[in-house]
């Protein structure tokens, strides 16, 4: 898929984990999982929003864009 999805590069910068960021965000550690490795097929403006407040970012911070081939596929 060429959306990557870079949750984990936010969590290592403000040394955060999985769990913590799941319960400040309102997910279930499960669907938090699910989207951080990339198998989610959509991503709720509400949810974004609300990882971008918790982490203090920007919605490009977390995801991006890569060509197929980039991208493996």
């Amino acid at each position: 898929m060429p959306i990557v999805v870079d949750i984990d590069v936010m969590l290592a910068r403000r040394k955060m984990s999985v769990g913590d960021l799941a319960d400040r965000v309102g997910i279930t550690p499960a669907n938090l999982a699910v989207l951080k490795n990339g198998r989610a097929k959509a991503v709720r403006f509400a949810t974004l929003a609300a990882l971008c407040e918790v982490l203090a970012c920007q919605p490009g911070d977390l995801l991006r864009w890569e060509t197929e081939d980039a991208a493996g596929g």
